[in-house]
């Protein structure tokens, strides 16, 4: 079994990621507190950002999952050069210095949240459909400029730098995921743009599977989303480089 250590794990993708896939990988976690939900997970329990203090938790591990972070696209800086910055420099750094072969790094659409103030991204995420020709939407790539909407925004597409930077010059493979939007509940309901943007439960554990047992990794960017009709990123780069497929669409729940 490979042994994968998951940063962050006692948040809700961690929760899910492990609960999901522990028959088939050996997890230890990373966080401040340890897994409520999963106590049987071994957790590191750390409130450190600094290299010398993480640093133990990455010996004998094959694959990072690296999710910790301040989360919302709210955050103010300094929370922001703390816990996603400077820790995500330390997490690539802790890896390459313990011989990790891959992270795989949480990112967020919000690296390019700022296509959403055109059109017609603008209106699908409004809900207001009626002037959108679905089959004319230019889907988002990874190819896109970076386009942050926020502090938080520009701390992920940091990490995605940093990941780059660390294949080019470390041979340290990569996947970078833009997450779109991943809840408790698990639907769309609540919130009319996650009709476009929702990646459900059941897709993320496909994506994250796909992302540690994949071979011929470089380093790749990745939108995190499930088939829902109107999402409006493209997932085809996922598709052909690790058989990514997610089997949900938000419009069913409509």
């Amino acid at each position: 079994m490979k042994k994968i250590l998951i940063t962050g794990s006692s948040g809700l993708i961690g929760s899910i990621i492990y609960q999901n896939l522990k028959h088939k990988y050996k997890f230890t976690g990373m966080d401040k507190v340890k897994n409520s939900d999963n106590t049987d997970l071994e957790t590191h329990i750390i409130s450190s950002n600094k290299l010398d203090d993480i640093n133990s938790a990455f010996k004998d591990i094959n694959v990072v999952v690296h999710l910790a972070a301040n989360a919302s696209e709210l955050t103010e800086w300094d929370l922001v050069l703390k816990n996603n910055i400077e820790l995500t420099r330390n997490v690539f750094e802790a890896s390459k210095l313990n011989g990790v072969s891959r992270v795989i790094f949480a990112s967020s659409n919000h690296a390019v949240g700022n296509f959403e103030k055109d059109e017609p991204y603008k209106s699908i995420v409004k809900g207001q459909y009626k002037n959108v020709n679905l089959n004319n939407i230019s889907k988002i790539n990874e190819k896109v400029p970076i386009r942050p909407d926020s502090n938080y925004g520009i701390s992920k597409a940091f990490g995605e730098a940093m990941a780059r930077y660390y294949y080019e010059h470390h041979n340290l493979e990569s996947i970078s995921l833009r997450i779109g939007t991943v809840i408790k509940d698990n639907s769309p309901k609540t919130n009319i743009r996650h009709y476009a943007t929702l990646l459900y439960h059941e897709d993320l554990v496909q994506l994250i599977d796909k992302s540690i047992s994949a071979t011929n990794i470089s380093s790749e960017i990745f939108y995190g989303v499930s088939n829902n009709t109107w999402r409006f990123w493209d997932i085809i780069h996922a598709e052909k480089t690790i058989g990514y497929l997610p089997l949900k669409n938000a419009e069913d729940e409509r």
